[in-house]
């Protein structure tokens, strides 16, 4: 196992890790438009983090970079991969909140980006809202902001990996 590891090139690695996030975002659409889960205002940051996390490995594919750039590359991967674990963390805390405590819905993402400078945007953005307290999708006893924590940890590991394995 540890011989195959070596034989890929770091080329096709970063593209299996590009591959894997693609294939998370491909799932948020469909959940999106085949089973009409409509995507809360943290489900939509932690698209745009996935969307990132996608360019860093694609760019990473196509540069092929020597030993220094590998690095850069994990560590901007794992940075934007802790920013996604923080607001997944995030996600799932509103969840588990008791109803009463549930923060309000407040207005669409659409109408605050029209009117609200892009930092309070964030800022709304990150504290959610009553519709970000919905369960929907589930697997294994897991809801979409969990699955998106494990996946964020794993593209973070992936990178890392790459990253630290040795040159033949």
């Amino acid at each position: 196992m540890c011989t195959l590891w070596q034989s890929i090139s770091n080329r096709i690695l970063y593209l299996l890790g590009a591959l894997f996030a693609s294939g998370l975002m491909g799932f948020g659409l469909y959940l999106q438009y085949v089973k009409h889960q409509d995507p809360c205002p943290l489900c939509m940051v932690q698209r745009v983090i996935f969307i990132a996390i996608l360019a860093v490995f694609v760019i990473a594919a196509l540069h092929g970079s020597k030993r220094v750039g590998e690095r850069i590359y994990a560590a901007l991967i794992t940075l934007l991969s802790l920013s996604g674990v923080g607001v997944a963390a995030r996600h799932i805390w509103i969840q588990h909140l008791p109803p009463d405590l549930v923060p309000a819905c407040g207005p669409g993402l659409d109408y605050m980006l029209e009117t609200l400078p892009m930092s309070n945007v964030l800022e709304e953005l990150m504290h959610g809202s009553g519709e970000c307290a919905a369960h929907g999708w589930t697997f294994l006893t897991l809801g979409i902001p969990e699955w998106s924590l494990l996946c964020y940890l794993a593209l973070a590991i992936w990178a890392v990996l790459i990253a630290s394995r040795k040159k033949t």
